[in-house]
C-alpha cells in the first residue's frame, strides 16, 4: 500500500542552490528532468514576477534515487542551483569572513519579525533569507515528481485563476476541452485567467499594487 509521501526542502534564496528530498514514491515510476523542467517554466512565468525570474533558469538535477530513468522506491533527492549566488558570496559565505552589514528593519507582513523572536538573531538576513519565494521552486520540482505519479494512476487536473483583489472571472470553462488544453490556454495568459477582457483588469490592478 503507497504510504504517505513526505518532503523536505532546505536552502537559501541566495545562497549555492536549494536541496529536496521526497520519500514515499513507489519504484518503478519513469521519471526525468525533463518532466520536472516543464513545470519550473511554468512557476517563472506570470506578470508581476520579481527580476529575479529574469537572473534564473531553474533546472533541477535529480541527484539520486532515480536509475536508468526510474525510481528505485528509495528517497529521490534534487538539486536547484541558483545563479544569483556569485553576486551574493561575500553576504552568504558559509565560513566567517568578516561580514557585517545587517538587517534590522522588519518588513510587515513578512516573516521577518517572528523569526529574528523565534532564533534569536540580530540580522534579518538570516530569516528572509529562508522564508523567501525563491523556496518555492524546489516545492514545485517535488510536487512535479508527485504529478508524475499521478499520470501514472491516470489521475489529470487543470486550473485556472478566477479572482485578483476585487477582478473575478465568471466565464464557464468549456467541458468537452481535455484538462492539457485548459492548462495551455490558462498558460497563455500572464496571469492564466481564460478571459482575454478580465485578464487585461486584473493585469491592471496588479500593477495599481505594485504602484
Amino acid at each position: 500500500m503507497l504510504e504517505k509521501i513526505k518532503y523536505l526542502t532546505a536552502g537559501e534564496s541566495h545562497g549555492l542552490g536549494l536541496l529536496g528530498i521526497v520519500e514515499g514514491i513507489p519504484s518503478h515510476l519513469t521519471l526525468d528532468e525533463d518532466y520536472i523542467k516543464v513545470q519550473l517554466q511554468r512557476r517563472q512565468k506570470g506578470h508581476g514576477r520579481s527580476n529575479r525570474m529574469k537572473i534564473e533558469s531553474d533546472y533541477a538535477q535529480l541527484y539520486c534515487g532515480v536509475r536508468q530513468g526510474m525510481t528505485l522506491g528509495s528517497p529521490i533527492g534534487l538539486i536547484i542551483k541558483n545563479k544569483d549566488a556569485k553576486n551574493w558570496t561575500k553576504s552568504m559565505s558559509i565560513t566567517d569572513n568578516g561580514y557585517n552589514k545587517k538587517i534590522t528593519l522588519p518588513r510587515p507582513g513578512h516573516a521577518d519579525l517572528a523569526g529574528v523572536m523565534k532564533f534569536g538573531f540580530d540580522d534579518i538576513r538570516n530569516v528572509i533569507e529562508r522564508s523567501s519565494a525563491r523556496e518555492t521552486a524546489m516545492r514545485v520540482a517535488i510536487g512535479a515528481i508527485c504529478r508524475r505519479l499521478l499520470d501514472e494512476l491516470n489521475i489529470h487536473f487543470c486550473s485556472r485563476v478566477i479572482q485578483i483583489y476585487n477582478i473575478i472571472d465568471n466565464s464557464q470553462v468549456d467541458q468537452s476541452l481535455s484538462y492539457d488544453k485548459i492548462n495551455q490556454l490558462a498558460d497563455k495568459s500572464d496571469v492564466r485567467c481564460l478571459d482575454k477582457k478580465v485578464e487585461l483588469k486584473m493585469i491592471q490592478a496588479i500593477d495599481n499594487a505594485k504602484k
